[in-house]
């Protein structure tokens, strides 16, 4: 699992300058099995899409290449 975990952070880490280019980030607050924990920051911390650039953007991405199970959860 902690391969998994491994993977998980690399790919987000990759995925940040997406964010960062509309003024965003992320941080990644932990991982737990298939569960991560994830804290918008900047412009997406207060933006009204952000419910959709971690469900329909990131988990969709993590799920799709690395684990099916893989779920998002936004801590504010």
């Amino acid at each position: 699992m902690e391969d998994l975990a491994k993977k998980i952070t690399d790919r987000l880490e990759e995925l940040r300058v997406h964010l960062q280019a509309d003024g965003g980030d992320l941080e990644i607050v932990a991982i737990e099995g298939k569960t991560v924990k994830l804290r918008l920051r900047g412009a997406c911390g207060g933006c009204p899409h952000a419910t959709m650039t971690i469900k329909g953007g990131l988990e969709r991405i993590l799920r799709d290449e690395l684990d099916p199970e893989i779920v998002i959860e936004r801590v504010i």
